[in-house]
């Protein structure tokens, strides 16, 4: 008796294997640009509560949470013209139960970015509007010309 053979490999085998990598891909490019709309979402959500004295300190209520991920993703938004900065280094801290902020809880300092008009249209999906627009408009131009000729044709 023979050993039984592995059986063999499809000749369409290396094309599933491209589609799936693709694929992956893709859906990580998405993810990734999903993830940079959120923290344009979470930016506009901002809003500051009070101006605390002395220093100038601002309150901000539903403030975006710093990490690595979270400033890459602004940095993308600032290179796309989405924000702008605001003010370059403004000290950030969490406040405690009474609504102080001690020396202590100030952990460093942070750049604090604004919406730019780009940023709000991304946020509205009005470019969507606009590129949609232009394409039903094109295609009305057009079957209105085709119509024209063929109208000339037919009372020829």
């Amino acid at each position: 008796m023979s050993e039984a053979e592995p059986p063999k490999a499809s000749r369409w085998e290396w094309l599933d294997e491209w589609r799936r990598e693709r694929l992956a891909k893709w859906l990580d490019e998405w993810k990734r640009e999903r993830f940079i709309r959120r923290v344009l979402r979470r930016l506009a959500r901002q809003r500051v509560r009070l101006l605390r004295h002395p220093g100038d300190l601002w309150s901000i209520e539903r403030a975006v949470q710093y990490n690595q991920r979270v400033v890459n993703a602004l940095c993308t938004c600032h290179m796309r013209g989405w924000v702008e900065p605001l003010s370059d280094s403004v000290p950030f801290g969490d406040l405690s139960a009474e609504s102080t902020v001690p020396g202590y809880l100030i952990k460093g300092s942070k750049p604090t970015y604004r919406l730019t008009g780009a940023g709000w249209e991304v946020i509205h999906g009005t470019h969507r509007v606009v590129v949609t627009t232009l394409i039903v408009a094109t295609a009305a131009l057009a079957a209105s010309i085709i119509g024209i000729f063929v109208t000339f044709r037919l009372a020829s």
